[in-house]
């Protein structure tokens, strides 16, 4: 008895239930009908609506990517010291303009001390070996008149000769290393190659032409600078970054499913925040060969021409990578979506002076036009200027029914 009593009471439940289910799908219904906006003549001069149908375009297939902007790695300089010192000045700062050849900063440095005085060695050396020369050549003129004479052996002649020949070499060798040690302050240090100043550094008489010059090896900004006047230097570190921004890098992250579409001299569109409005066009230099293993992407390096110098390393960018092919889709003007209820919406005219909204699913971007992936068809007429009046009168007219 008590498991038909249990069963009695099951039936009984399911039965009410379903009784109860069709007086909810009514209120459910209401909720779900689309509200309609219905303005009469005078509204509608006012609203200063714009309708247009939806039209369906060919559009190229992209492949859409995150980056970042970076300079120019081919236009890029890392300017270092060419010696261990001190760095007594800088003469330039970050953003600024230079041109090559152009001064970065000044340090002092031992070896100018060292260099110096092995140049002077060399000029000392190289003219006491004339003056030997000088002395050879008139003891082998005088034993040759000797000879002459019958008052000296021609063995004597030779040695006088072997002597002046000496002379010469050795005198030779000397001029090598004086123009050694002069070429190494001169070309290499790139100051005179005697002092006219003090030796010391911070001395008040120590001049320009004993500290050495950092040069800029060639035209470009001054993006990184690494350096204050007192620090010491060596000649591995990195002092300066100079780049040539006319041209620059935009670093694309491309997802590894859409790798078998991306290619080198693709043509390629970026964005960035700076300029919402404006689209950068470009084209891909190099594909990277290895994969990044965290986040399943392929760089792709992007160049632009930035001779405008509206870009700047470090901007974030979206990357529109054109595949060469096209494919059709349902596109209206961006200015036609509205927010309604948090999710894209359009109005659409269902009869003069009768707009419906309705839920649409936007996808791609192109130019001032955003394509529909649902929730509208071709030809349907859309509210493309003054949907937001529309908007208005719609929440108006919730508000006084609630």
């Amino acid at each position: 008895m008590n498991r038909y009593a249990a069963a009695l009471a099951a039936t009984l439940l399911l039965a009410a239930c379903q009784k109860e289910a069709p007086k909810q799908a009514p209120a459910a219904e209401a909720q779900a009908a689309p509200r309609a906006v219905e303005l009469d003549q005078a509204a509608l001069g006012q609203a200063g609506l714009r309708v247009e149908p939806a039209e369906e375009q060919a559009v190229p297939v992209t492949v859409r990517a995150n980056g970042r902007l970076s300079a120019n790695e081919e236009q890029t300089w890392r300017v270092g010291a060419i010696t261990d010192g001190r760095i007594m000045k800088v003469l330039v700062r970050v953003g600024d303009r230079v041109e090559k050849g152009q001064v970065l900063a000044r340090m002092f440095s031992h070896d100018v001390h060292e260099s110096r005085a092995l140049y002077r060695r060399a000029v000392a050396e190289y003219n006491r070996l004339q003056s030997n020369l000088a002395y050879a050549r008139r003891q082998r003129d005088r034993m040759q008149r000797l000879l002459e004479m019958k008052a000296a052996s021609q063995e004597q002649l030779d040695t006088a000769d072997n002597e002046l020949r000496n002379a010469e070499t050795a005198l030779r060798a000397a001029e090598i290393e004086m123009n050694r040690t002069r070429e190494h302050l001169v070309e290499f240090l790139e100051i005179p190659a005697e002092s006219t100043g003090r030796h010391e550094p911070g001395g008040a008489a120590l001049s320009d032409d004993d500290l050495i010059p950092i040069r800029a090896p060639a035209a470009g900004t001054v993006i990184s600078r690494l350096v204050t006047a007192g620090a010491v230097v060596q000649s591995s570190g990195e002092m300066f970054v100079i780049s040539d921004l006319s041209s620059i890098w935009v670093i694309a992250n491309v997802q590894e499913e859409f790798l078998s579409r991306v290619r080198p001299r693709m043509a390629a569109a970026v964005t960035v925040q700076a300029y919402p409005d404006r689209r950068f066009t470009g084209r891909v230099i190099r594909v990277d060969e290895k994969l990044d293993p965290e986040t399943r992407t392929v760089q792709a390096i992007v160049e632009i021409d930035n001779r405008a110098g509206l870009l700047k390393p470090e901007m974030y960018a979206v990357v529109e990578l054109e595949a060469g092919s096209s494919e059709r889709g349902l596109f209206i003007a961006q200015t036609a979506i509205q927010d309604l209820n948090g999710q894209p919406s359009v109005f659409v005219e269902t009869r003069p002076g009768r707009f419906e909204p309705r839920s649409v699913e936007t996808g791609r971007a192109l130019d001032r036009l955003v394509e529909i992936r649902r929730g509208l068809k071709a030809g349907e007429r859309v509210v493309t200027e003054g949907s937001f009046v529309l908007k208005s009168h719609l929440l108006k007219s919730t508000l006084s029914e609630e």
